[in-house]
């Protein structure tokens, strides 16, 4: 197969993974991401970099350190840089200041290393400060990787990571030197148990005001083709966190290791469009009062190729996040001239936290007193499933379901990238915690 090209100029949001976008004191969206590329040559060391001024067209603009720092390579033994969190550090004085945290590890290790780079500016230039933590393969039981920044309501830093060894960890920082306060893992807020090979990584945690709580994002399963993003909240930063169904989300066992985790966006296709697959990695970021999401993603009918892709978040009126089913397009292709309403037939998946593989959407009849022009609007929504017939077809997943659903839901505007113009689509989550999330039909 014909890679793109060497020359990451061309990328765009292709070869991204793990990304996390931030925007710049310029005004311009920075996206940081692992040094990772498929079948090119040459892949530039360091963090990537690409900016955007409206989050939807990207360009490369090189890495941000051009190796991997000693300290974190003499202890890990990484050729490259993995999962970059970037965050706007508070100052005294306000000066501009920006921390990196990266890992450096090998697959399959627990010797890794979450190292620190600080700048003055997006841009760079980024000066290492050496190694936040450290774990070693044959001594630890967690894992150095994937670290993400969250603020308490005290404006105390935290810092969230870990993987599939030993669950996900989150521990206090210094709001002096970045680093951790004190010398301990911290504590547990999300684990996996080893039926499923612990498979758990890419955490995020996101405050909300609105109801006084933290939420947490977090990958289960193959960043190959299984991954899924999965919430849950807690009212205190160092959790327990629950998903929507109430379930623990440190204390799984085998018989709940794939439903534990509300899961809030899987492998999924609507009619005549891309397959997606294994989405994951997410990160959590605000531009005013909206709410997006950035994740990598492979593509079903290419899985070796994988591109960062950036979505709304959503939040139901009882305070949980939904994704939207489309790809951002901008703020203008999400609006209508006049309102439209909800009643009528879409497309849908049901992203049930057991099924693993791709979901293909099948078409439903929505129901609900609600009308928009592209503004998200929480409300109850019904569902009704369309007999096999009036489908077109027998699904391909045959699990029985109940004939009708009620969701705790949200409907907006979104851009069908199959249509190519503005649809409504919604996302909801149903008495059992399971999420639904759909896009209306369009007339041909």
């Amino acid at each position: 197969m014909t890679t793109l090209t060497d020359d990451p100029r061309t990328w765009g949001a292709r070869n991204a993974h793990d990304p996390t976008v931030v925007r710049g004191d310029d005004g311009l969206w920075y996206m940081f991401s692992t040094d990772a590329a498929v079948g090119v040559s040459g892949i530039p060391v360091g963090a990537h970099v690409r900016t955007s001024p409206d989050l939807v067209t990207w360009s490369f603009h090189g890495t941000a350190l051009g190796e991997v720092p000693a300290p974190a390579r003499e202890w890990s033994g990484a050729q490259g840089l993995w999962a970059p969190e970037v965050v706007r550090w508070p100052t005294a004085d306000g000066t501009p200041r920006w921390h990196m945290y990266y890992s450096a590890s090998t697959f399959g290790s627990r010797t890794s290393a979450i190292g620190l780079a600080t700048a003055s500016d997006l841009a760079g230039p980024w000066t290492d400060q050496g190694i936040v933590v450290a774990t070693r393969h044959d001594r630890d039981a967690h894992n150095a990787i994937d670290a993400a920044v969250a603020f308490d309501r005290a404006g105390r830093p935290w810092m969230i990571y870990g993987s599939f060894f030993g669950g996900i960890h989150i521990v206090e920082l210094s709001l002096e030197t970045g680093k951790r306060l004190r010398d301990e893992p911290g504590t547990l807020i999300a684990r996996r148990p080893s039926e499923v090979d612990g498979a758990i990584e890419g955490a995020y945690v996101q405050y909300r005001p609105e109801e006084d709580r933290f939420v947490l994002f977090v990958s289960y399963d193959s960043l190959v083709d299984t991954y899924s993003v999965r919430v849950g909240a807690a009212d205190e930063i160092t959790g327990p966190y629950r998903d929507a169904a109430g379930a623990d989300m440190t204390s799984p066992d085998a018989a709940d290791a794939a439903r534990v985790g509300t899961k809030v966006l899987g492998g999924h296709r609507f009619p005549g469009g891309t397959g997606l697959i294994a989405p994951g990695h997410n990160s959590v970021f605000t531009d005013g009062d909206a709410t997006f999401m950035v994740h990598h993603v492979r593509l079903a009918d290419a899985p070796t190729q994988h591109e960062a892709q950036i979505r709304r978040v959503h939040w139901t009126a009882g305070g949980w996040p939904l994704v939207s089913p489309h790809p951002y397009a901008g703020a203008d292709a999400e609006k209508f001239e006049r309102p439209v309403p909800v009643d009528g037939r879409w497309q849908a998946v049901r992203f049930a936290p057991e099924t693993a593989e791709l979901v293909e959407a099948e078409s439903v009849q929505l129901t609900a007193p609600i009308s928009t022009a592209g503004e998200p609007v929480t409300g109850t929504l019904r569902l009704t499933h369309l007999p096999a017939v009036e489908r077109g077809g027998q699904r391909r997943d045959e699990t029985p379901r109940p004939t009708q659903v009620e969701l705790d839901g949200v409907v907006f505007g979104a851009w069908d990238p199959v249509a190519a113009r503005p649809v409504l689509a919604f996302s909801g989550i149903d008495a059992d915690g399971v999420v639904w999330s759909g896009s209306q039909e369009v007339a041909s």
